[in-house]
């Protein structure tokens, strides 16, 4: 019989090996113990979904720090990644519903400020002067490069 630090163990290091030893606990019915295992693993999926929802928002502010901290160099691929961050978070967010806005704010500004010390290491000789970000910053303004940075060589 597996304990529940073996089944946390179990669930951490492979969901799909966790739910295969379910699997296999639920055809010799021992409900109970699958019944842990099951627990370990949901635990685990909901640890690694918030893991993805935190880098997501850390690199999504990343960005934006950067543009906003820069903006005589917005490049394409900054735009593109906060596309692709907001894309991702939309992402997870309807896999696990309750990561949802009231989380995000749960997690804000330790993630706004990991995103300042790597903007700071990215940018080198322009330190960050934000000291925060909104919702509508982070979430719902448009950050799009004009044809007049196209046309500067600034694509990257």
């Amino acid at each position: 019989m597996l304990t529940k630090q073996d089944w946390d163990w179990l669930a951490v290091c492979s969901h799909y090996q966790t739910a295969v030893t379910v699997q296999t606990l639920l055809k010799e019915g021992k409900s109970m113990e699958a019944t842990a295992g099951l627990e370990s693993l949901i635990e685990a999926m909901g640890r690694t979904e918030k893991r993805a929802l935190k880098s997501q928002l850390i690199r999504l502010m990343l960005h934006i720090i950067k543009w906003k901290s820069q903006p005589q160099k917005p490049t394409t691929s900054w735009a593109i990644s906060i596309l692709s961050a907001r894309r991702e978070i939309e992402d997870i967010q309807e896999e696990v519903p309750s990561l949802n806005r009231e989380f995000i704010a749960s997690i804000w500004d330790k993630c706004f400020q990991a995103a300042v010390k790597e903007a700071n290491t990215e940018m080198r000789k322009v330190e960050c002067q934000l000291t925060s970000l909104s919702w509508s910053e982070v979430f719902e303004d448009e950050y799009t490069l004009s044809d007049g940075a196209l046309e500067d060589g600034n694509f990257e």
